[in-house]
């Protein structure tokens, strides 16, 4: 898979993970593993690339005697999430396209 289209998918699912609620990093790969195999060593990256953008925010509360980093998606990224539906809608088309004659 081309790496800047799989990148943005990645992009679109951490932030589909935080969506219903906040959550920190260990939490976000549980919960995209059933669709998804990310690691920490590439979550992280991701988030702090989502961070920088303004598509999430983070907060520190303690949990444990340990701080730990919670993540919030903001207005721009729940945007983002709903101009990625739009956009895929146009993928679905040239997919199907591209494979017409494989259905004869």
């Amino acid at each position: 898979m081309d790496i800047q289209l799989k990148r943005g998918l990645l992009d679109i699912c951490v932030l589909a993970a935080i969506k219903g609620e906040d959550s920190y990093g260990y939490q976000i790969i549980k919960d995209m593993k059933p669709y998804v195999e990310i690691s920490e060593s590439t979550l992280y990256p991701i988030l702090r690339r989502l961070e920088s953008a303004k598509l999430l925010t983070v907060r520190n509360a303690e949990h444990n005697g340990r701080l730990r980093k919670y993540y919030h998606i903001t207005d721009l990224g729940l945007k983002r999430i709903e101009d990625f539906k739009d956009v895929w809608q146009e993928i679905i088309s040239i997919y199907n396209f591209v494979t017409r004659e494989e259905d004869k």
